[in-house]
């Protein structure tokens, strides 16, 4: 029995119609992007209690499946994985945590010797230069850009300590979230399948399985991607800033190490990590530089497609535009989310624009799995670094 054609109204329209099918159409899109952004506003602890528990039960889920298909029931190998990942995070934080909050109180307090070394470095810079017959006034500009830009780091950095010493006050509010978070990641590590089986079941029967495959391929993809990808910089750049003997190489470590979680966001912490250290000795900041890009692309062209493989996903383009929606939209947790989010709308308009062109293709909808682990269509390096 041959299933109808949903779209067979939209093929006897004339073009100048659809154009405005689409015009009266984009209003009514626009509003309900807004309503969902004022209602994520309003519900921000929880959505983020909400998702990050869904993003912490859908990496779980890969060991617990691996424990299921051995023999052990789901209920045991949720709460062993459960506890083992909870005692991995808790002795992580336990060590590393501490020191590098101690390095940033101390970067904090040097940063004005940093700035004021800099201003030193590129004044000599302009005599040498002066000297050789090229008038470039730098130490004018030297003065004036430093001294803003003093006042600015150290505004920064002090309303940076005062968050964390703030958050540190409020421990009962985050024991509280993070106590809700667990339970909420365990009920989902054992009873997520059964709820993403009652959410799909509300679309079309052709479409449930293509969209419940790209999905989890779109998730998967990214967020294993990304996490493999922070954790193998942090490994390889600590030991390496510490054997260069960079100050606070372990915060610096971990600083572009945490930012290399999402788009884009390993390489500007390799820009500012640079910035400062060239302030205090410039010779060491280029050792970094280079050493932290040698590192990237190893890691970018070497190890990323041996564990992800060939790949293929969006345009740098559109990955830099959902993250900055993201952050409009819903901050930290929306910038987490922006590009596999991206990526299924994409995935869900590639299929809707084949149903209303190809009236055939509404009887056996193929929805392509698109990833989006790489900058270009068609490389074999999957990374957004």
């Amino acid at each position: 029995m041959d299933k109808p054609n949903y779209f067979h109204w939209w093929q006897k329209l004339s073009v100048p119609s659809r154009l405005l099918m689409i015009g009266l159409a984009a209003p009514i899109l626009a509003l309900n992007f807004w309503t969902l952004a004022s209602i994520s506003n309003y519900f921000g602890v929880l959505i983020g209690i909400i998702v990050i528990a869904s993003l912490l039960a859908f990496l779980l889920n890969y060991p617990v499946s691996w424990c299921v298909q051995r023999g052990l029931r789901r209920e045991p190998a949720s709460i062993i994985v459960a506890l083992l990942a909870i005692s991995i995070l808790f002795g992580i934080g336990i060590i590393l945590i501490p020191i590098a909050f101690n390095q940033a109180q101390q970067l904090a307090n040097r940063l004005p010797d940093w700035l004021e070394s800099g201003r030193q470095q590129l004044i000599l810079l302009s005599q040498q230069v002066e000297e050789r017959g090229v008038s470039l006034n730098l130490d004018v500009l030297a003065v004036q850009a430093f001294d803003r830009l003093q006042g600015q780091l150290q505004a920064l950095t002090k309303s940076l300590l005062n968050i964390a010493l703030g958050t540190v006050s409020s421990v009962l509010d985050i024991l509280i979230d993070v106590l809700v978070t667990i339970i909420l990641t365990f009920y989902l590590l054992q009873h997520g399948d059964e709820l993403w089986d009652s959410l799909i079941d509300w679309l079309p029967e052709e479409s449930q399985q293509p969209v419940s495959e790209t999905l989890r391929s779109s998730f998967q993809n990214y967020f294993i991607g990304q996490l493999l990808f922070g954790i193998c910089m942090t490994s390889v750049l600590v030991p390496t800033f510490l054997i260069l003997k960079v100050p606070f190489g372990l915060l610096f470590g971990l600083t572009i190490g945490t930012m290399a979680l999402i788009p884009f966001g390993g390489t500007v912490g390799i820009i500012l990590v640079t910035c400062l250290v060239t302030l205090q000795n410039i010779w060491l900041g280029l050792k970094l530089l280079a050493a932290a890009v040698v590192v990237q692309q190893i890691l970018d062209n070497l190890v990323a497609p041996r564990i992800l493989g060939t790949m293929t996903g969006l345009n740098p383009a559109w990955v830099f535009i959902s993250i900055l929606i993201g952050a409009k939209a819903g901050g930290l947790i929306g910038v987490v989310i922006a590009v596999p989010t991206a990526v299924v709308i994409k995935t869900a308009l590639i299929s809707l624009r084949l149903r209303m062109v190809s009236p055939d293709s509404a009887a056996t909808p193929d929805i392509p799995v698109v990833s989006v682990e790489s900058e270009t269509k068609a490389q074999p390096v999957s990374r957004i670094s």
